[in-house]
């Protein structure tokens, strides 16, 4: 039965009055029908919208070659109501909005109270801005802090953050501080007044003092700040401390200068440049002793302690070694350094002070080598300190790098809490 009242909608069926067909004519010319009201919802017979629908189509009469037609039946004073079923078109099922919207309501604030539930904030909220963020400037603007989290490729096999890590932690926290204060301008650092002169920041100078290495998963805070450093040059210190229980780390300091980058020459500093970094210099110092006096070359040492020179040559810069300015990161030159340390000492001590004067920039197609010199009594100690001088240069001879280091006894790091993933050889 439904069936054939769906087929009468579109097909008439006989017998039908020419009033029925007429209706269905008009339904098959996309009108509404009678007891089709505009959301596509049945009206009940006798609704007022039924009755303005009837008026409505009886101001639109067919016409037949320019003439009005009346399809009603003369013998009839009302035209024959016929009962319709709506077809099934994409108007008619629709649901009812309000009905839909609610439903998209519940849907939402279920989704919202789950949410809630999850407990995915940290205990320390500032920890996730600092550690997934470029950090913030304190200290009226004086001082840039960032906090860094030890990473599982970024220690040794003795459990501790590398000294290239944290050389990296220094560098990342100088750029985003001049980031950070509005200073960064086309160049690796550089200021825009730099970047319209084509001037560039290049390290004369680097010392640190290291009190203790970090391990996998500790937090590190790292404080940096700037001042001048004589007339052309730049100093700027470094200051990191264990984020949890606030003991130092690192204390370092540097001295920069700038650079022409198409000449590769150096430069005075602009009134311009000194304009934009003055008022964010800081007279506080992280290292007040100065070690430049204790840089020997080596080579220079007497015959009898020639055993002690220790040299690795065949030295080459990748691609990945270089940075936007198109020389070797400073920070590179520091694994070169210690490729000609003894084995004996990397073992058994650690790294306590480094001090590096750069006296030449080195390229992608430079070739150099590593030159130690040993100024402690026994290499293989491991009871007492050993200081070394090392030298980086080019296979021609030109100096690269001049550095003096100190290695104390090796401390135990990383606790019974890391043995679990370190099993002991006899386990």
């Amino acid at each position: 039965m439904a069936g054939s009242l769906a087929a009468s909608a579109f097909f008439p069926c006989p017998g039908a009055s020419p009033a029925a067909a007429a209706k269905t004519s008009k339904n098959m010319a996309g009108e509404l029908p009678e007891t089709l009201s505009v959301r596509g919802i049945v009206a009940k017979p006798g609704a007022p919208s039924g009755n303005m629908q009837v008026k409505a189509q009886a101001q639109a009469l067919p016409k037949v070659n320019g003439t009005k037609v009346n399809l009603k039946n003369a013998s009839a004073d009302k035209e024959e109501v016929i009962p319709y079923s709506a077809p099934k078109t994409f108007y008619n099922q629709l649901p009812d909005w309000s009905m839909l919207l609610a439903a998209v309501t519940t849907i939402f604030l279920a989704a919202e109270k789950q949410w809630t539930l999850l407990d995915w904030k940290p205990k320390k909220p500032d920890m996730l801005v600092d550690t997934f963020g470029f950090g913030r400037i304190i200290q009226d603007g004086l001082v840039f802090r960032q906090n860094f989290l030890i990473r599982s490729y970024e220690i040794g096999a003795d459990r501790t953050a590398s000294i290239e890590t944290l050389m990296n932690h220094l560098q990342e926290t100088a750029l985003n501080h001049v980031k950070t204060a509005g200073l960064l301008g086309d160049g690796f650092g550089a200021t825009p007044e730099m970047s319209k002169r084509n001037l560039i920041w290049v390290v004369s100078k680097i010392q640190l003092l290291v009190e203790q290495y970090p391990s996998w998963g500790d937090m590190v805070q790292v404080d940096t700040w700037v001042a001048a450093a004589g007339k052309n040059g730049m100093r700027r210190d470094w200051h990191v401390r264990d984020y949890n229980s606030g003991r130092t780390i690192l204390r370092a300091t540097s001295v920069w200068v700038m650079m022409n980058k198409n000449t590769r020459r150096l430069s005075k500093m602009p009134d311009e440049v000194r304009a934009e970094i003055g008022p964010y210099f800081n007279g506080r110092t992280a290292i007040s002793e100065d070690q430049s006096e204790k840089l020997a070359k080596p080579g220079s040492a007497s015959d009898g302690d020639a055993a002690k020179q220790f040299m690795r040559k065949g030295l080459t810069p990748r691609w990945g070694d270089l940075d936007v300015n198109q020389h070797v990161n400073n920070v590179k030159y520091i694994g070169w350094i210690l490729e000609s340390a003894p084995i004996s000492i990397l073992e058994k001590h650690e790294l306590a002070s480094m001090t590096l004067d750069y006296r030449k920039e080195c390229g992608r197609d430079s070739i150099l080598q590593s030159l130690t010199t040993v100024a402690g009594e026994c290499v293989d100690g491991a009871d007492s300190t050993i200081q070394c001088d090392h030298l980086l240069q080019l296979e021609s001879g030109a100096d690269i790098v001049k550095a003096h280091t100190e290695w104390r006894p090796k401390r135990v790091h990383g606790g019974e809490g890391n043995m679990g993933f370190f099993p002991a050889e006899s386990a």
